[in-house]
C-alpha cells in the first residue's frame, strides 16, 4: 500500500458465541435483518449492519455489545462467525494506515435509539452485572427445591433456592442468573446457558444468607413422535438439596424496581414470567413488616390455565389489600370462558387508568404471545378514559417506567 493510499476500517459489530443465550431478542429487534442464525450462533451481517444499536437495550446477557476494528475488506464473514466457540482476538493492524471508520453517520442513528431505548428507574439501586461469565462461573449449592403446582396438573413449576457460600452474588429484583447445564449437546460442544430472572428480593430467599430463588418450568415436548426435553430446564428441575450448579451473571440493568416513596408498580405476568413480581412483591412486603412506610400501590395482573397451574398461587391469596391489588386471569377453568391478562385489564379499566396517571411502572413479563394484546388493552384502557395510550407509553418509555421481558 502506498503512502496515498488509505486502508478503510470498520468497527465491526459482534455476538459473543460463549455469553449469548439464544433468544432471538437481537434478531427480532434489528430494524434492517442484519442479525441472522443457525442452529449454532447468533450473527451479524457486516454488509447490512448499520451500527445503529437498537440491538443493545433489549440483549438480557450483554453478548451483543462487541466490536472489533477491521479492515472493510476482510470482515468477519456471517459463515466465519457461525462455526465461532468464542470471539476472535483484536487484529494488529499495520500502523502507517489511516482508519476511516465506515458508517459515519452511526453517532446520529445511536442519539435517535438513546433517545427511545428503554431505561432503569431512576432512583433504582445501582445494579452489579457480569460478576460471573462462561470462563468463571460461582458455584451454588441447591438448598431446596420444591414443586409449586399441584401433583396431577400438567405443568410441573419448582421453586428453586441456590445458597452461594462465600461467593459475593449481588442481585436486585428484576435480574436474571445464567445457568450452565452439564454435559454436551449432540455436537460434542458444551451447552449454553440458560437464563432465568430471579424470584427473590435483594436480601435473598433467606433474609440475612446468601441466597436467591428461581421460578423454573419443565420444559416437555413432542416432535415427529419424539418426546423433546429441556436441557436446562428438566436438570435444574431434578436437582436435589446439596447438589451444585454453575452459574453466572447476574444480568440486567434496566428491568429493575424503583426506590422512591410513593412509586406504584403494574405487574402484569403469565406463568414463570411471575418471578420478578414475586421479587419485587416480596421486597416491598418486607417493608411494610419492618413497620417501613410503603406509600406506593402494587397492583397485580396474573395469568395461567389453572389456579393449580399459577406458581405462588397460595402465598399470593394471603397478601394483604394494604399491599398488593391482584386479578386473577384463567384460560382453561371447566364451563367458563377463556380469559387473559388483557380481558382482565379491560374489566378493571378505571383502576389502571387511575394508576396510569400517577408515578406508576408498569412490568410485563411471560410468554412472548401475550405482549401484543396486552399493549392492546393499555390503549383500550386509556382510550376509555380520554388519555392517549401511544403518548403515554412513549412517556413512560423515556422515563424508565416501561418494561418488557417476554420470551
Amino acid at each position: 500500500m502506498s503512502a496515498m493510499e488509505t486502508e478503510v476500517l470498520i468497527r465491526q459489530h459482534l455476538i459473543d458465541p460463549e455469553v449469548c443465550i439464544r433468544c432471538n431478542t437481537c434478531e427480532e429487534t434489528c430494524p434492517i435483518n442484519a442479525i441472522t442464525h443457525d442452529d449454532r450462533n447468533y450473527v451479524v451481517d457486516p454488509a447490512v449492519c448499520n451500527g445503529c444499536n437498537a440491538c443493545l437495550p433489549p440483549c438480557p446477557t450483554g453478548s451483543i455489545d462487541h466490536w472489533r476494528t477491521v479492515p472493510k475488506h476482510n470482515a468477519y464473514s456471517v459463515e466465519a462467525q457461525l462455526g465461532w466457540d468464542e470471539l476472535p482476538p483484536e487484529q494488529e493492524l499495520a500502523g502507517e494506515t489511516m482508519a476511516v471508520v465506515a458508517s459515519a453517520s452511526s453517532q446520529q442513528l445511536n442519539a435517535a435509539v438513546s433517545a427511545t431505548s428503554p431505561m432503569a428507574p431512576h432512583s433504582a439501586e445501582k445494579p452489579q452485572v457480569h460478576c460471573f461469565d462462561t470462563r468463571n462461573p460461582v458455584t451454588a449449592t441447591v438448598a431446596g427445591n420444591y414443586r409449586l403446582t399441584a401433583e396431577d396438573a400438567e405443568s410441573d413449576i419448582r421453586h428453586i433456592v441456590l445458597d452461594f457460600g462465600n461467593h459475593r452474588f449481588p442481585v436486585l429484583e428484576g435480574q436474571s442468573v445464567g445457568i450452565i447445564p452439564p454435559g454436551v449437546d449432540a455436537a460434542g460442544k458444551p451447552h449454553y446457558l440458560r437464563m432465568y430472572s430471579i424470584a427473590s428480593p435483594r436480601d435473598g430467599e433467606r433474609p440475612g444468607y446468601n441466597n436467591l430463588a428461581l421460578t423454573v418450568k419443565r420444559v416437555v415436548g413432542e416432535q415427529d413422535g419424539t418426546v423433546i426435553r429441556g436441557v436446562a430446564s428438566n436438570y435444574l428441575c431434578d436437582l436435589r438439596k446439596g447438589d451444585r450448579v454453575q452459574v453466572t451473571g447476574p444480568y440486567g440493568d434496566r428491568f429493575l424496581m424503583p426506590n422512591h416513596p410513593g412509586s406504584n408498580l403494574l405487574m402484569i405476568c403469565t406463568g414463570t414470567g411471575a418471578a420478578p413480581m414475586r421479587a419485587m412483591t416480596e421486597y416491598r412486603r418486607r417493608l411494610q413488616a419492618q413497620g417501613r412506610a410503603v406509600e406506593g400501590q402494587l397492583m397485580l395482573f396474573f395469568g395461567a390455565r389453572m389456579p393449580d397451574e399459577l406458581p405462588y398461587f397460595g402465598p399470593l391469596l394471603k397478601l394483604p389489600p394494604s399491599l398488593i391489588t391482584k386479578h386473577f386471569a384463567f384460560s382453561r377453568l371447566p364451563g367458563e370462558p377463556r380469559c387473559y391478562v388483557q380481558d382482565k385489564l379491560r374489566e378493571h379499566a378505571s383502576a389502571v387508568a387511575e394508576l396510569l396517571t400517577s408515578d406508576t411502572f408498569i412490568y410485563i413479563c411471560g410468554l412472548k404471545g401475550m405482549e401484543a394484546g396486552v399493549m392492546e388493552a393499555l390503549h383500550d384502557v386509556c382510550a376509555k378514559t380520554g388519555m392517549n395510550w401511544e403518548a403515554l407509553h412513549q412517556t413512560m418509555v423515556n422515563e424508565g417506567r416501561f418494561h418488557v421481558e417476554t420470551y
